[in-house]
């Protein structure tokens, strides 16, 4: 019987950092590797827009976190950018906003003990990451609002196990051209198909089909580089319909949302200081986190996060704005109303190709990251941020889950 007729060794669905990082190992094995990116661009959710005066505004990802042994650094370097090894201050928002040493020192104590339940919660039956709160503690609204930033959700959504599974450094440093630009750079000699979404895939026999407006693509094997929120959404169908406990996984495995504004900043200001990172309240959940003049600029880079991140969003970049100037005009007085004018901001969750930032685990999910990454029949391989057990969210993360999908598929096609 002659050989199924096949366009590609490999089929990669998503050209963010993990679908580059799997077909770039997989060409380096010899492979015929298809790439189909549903956007019109590569990168997935690393995304750097250069704003007026030369700025690099990473909309996506934007810190090489556990930069010590992030495997973007290396990348980096021997592709010529350059890191930024300044450390972000965000042990010292409370000292930029304001506060008294007794209030910060304070901050960091209720911090530190908020972790120490948590690794202690580790050993017991998982819950809301919520319940680890302190009763009546003064900081536990803050101790939310910084949630929303590292996880893009609530504590009350929020696993304890998963939070606590999360296994970052402090050493995070910036690439200054960009996290996004670098990571469009490494996948610049990839073949993608831009504006290709794939729609369903047959996974019934070999070859595997995927079916996309531009006709359907044969391959051997292939790997689903996309978030888990955009199958739970149905916005790939398959055929036949995915394991119970794997779409399962994808329901448990939700995208918070983390969005960015960047604000030009007019005018004399010094009293502000370079990369210094403001708290915009530390009494309310319902506030933001700030950067001020990132890498020497005259911008400042608003990070919101969680249901005030989606309801900012929704009210669209002039509501995001007024509500910046609300809470800096709050440390810096009114005068900065006018000088802060609105350049780009982000929109994760009504990007359907992500819906969403980066994954967390709901509650008694934390154990759905290995079933996500687990293959399927040796024809299905999974790779993303969210595959990752201790280095989700992160595009190194995605990167390391990429190669590692790449490897199992490789060994797959080679018996």
């Amino acid at each position: 019987m002659a050989e199924p007729v096949v366009d590609a060794d490999v089929a990669v669905v998503g050209a963010g950092a993990a679908g580059l990082a799997a077909a770039r190992r997989l060409i380096e094995q010899g492979l015929r590797v298809a790439v189909l990116e549903a956007r019109d661009r590569i990168g997935g959710r690393a995304h750097t827009v250069i704003l007026g005066d030369g700025f690099p505004a990473d909309l996506g990802c934007g810190w090489l976190h556990s930069a010590e042994r992030n495997p973007w650094v290396p990348i980096a370097r021997a592709m010529g950018f350059a890191i930024d090894e300044t450390l972000p201050g965000w042990r010292d928002r409370l000292a930029r906003s304001g506060y008294s040493l007794a209030d910060q020192a304070a901050w960091l104590r209720a911090r530190e003990e908020f972790d120490r339940r948590l690794e202690a919660a580790a050993a017991q039956p998982d819950r809301p990451a919520s319940a680890l709160l302190e009763p009546g503690n003064r900081w536990n609204a803050l101790l939310n609002a910084v949630s929303t930033y590292a996880n893009g959700v609530e504590l009350e959504r929020l696993s304890a196990h998963d939070y606590n599974n999360y296994d970052g450094t402090d050493t995070n440093w910036r690439v200054r051209e960009g996290y996004g630009t670098l990571v469009a750079r490494y996948g610049a000699a990839v073949p993608v198909r831009l504006s290709t979404p794939v729609t369903r895939i047959d996974w019934s026999g070999a070859p595997v089909l995927l079916e996309t407006a531009a006709g359907t693509l044969r391959s051997r094997v292939a790997i689903l580089a996309v978030p888990p929120s955009v199958v739970a959404a149905e916005g790939i169908r398959f055929a036949p319909a995915l394991p119970p406990a794997k779409l399962a996984a994808a329901h448990g495995l939700p995208l918070g949302v983390d969005n960015k504004l960047f604000l030009s900043l007019a005018g004399d200001w010094p009293e502000i200081g370079g990369n210094w990172h403001v708290a915009g309240s530390v009494d309310r959940l319902a506030t933001a986190a700030y950067q001020m003049k990132p890498l020497g600029h005259a911008v400042v880079e608003m990070f919101v996060g969680g249901e005030l991140g989606r309801a900012l969003e929704r009210a669209g970049i002039d509501a995001m704005a007024e509500f910046a100037r609300d809470e800096l005009a709050g440390r810096y007085g009114n005068r900065i109303r006018a000088a802060l004018t609105p350049l780009e901001a982000s929109a994760w969750a009504s990007d359907p190709f992500s819906l969403g930032s980066y994954s967390f685990a709901l509650p008694g999910h934390a154990g759905d990251r290995a079933i996500w990454a687990a293959a399927l029949d040796e024809r299905l391989f999974f790779a993303g941020e969210a595959c990752h057990p201790s280095d989700f969210s992160t595009a190194h993360g995605a990167y390391l889950t990429g190669l590692a999908a790449a490897d199992e598929a490789a060994r797959a096609l080679a018996k």
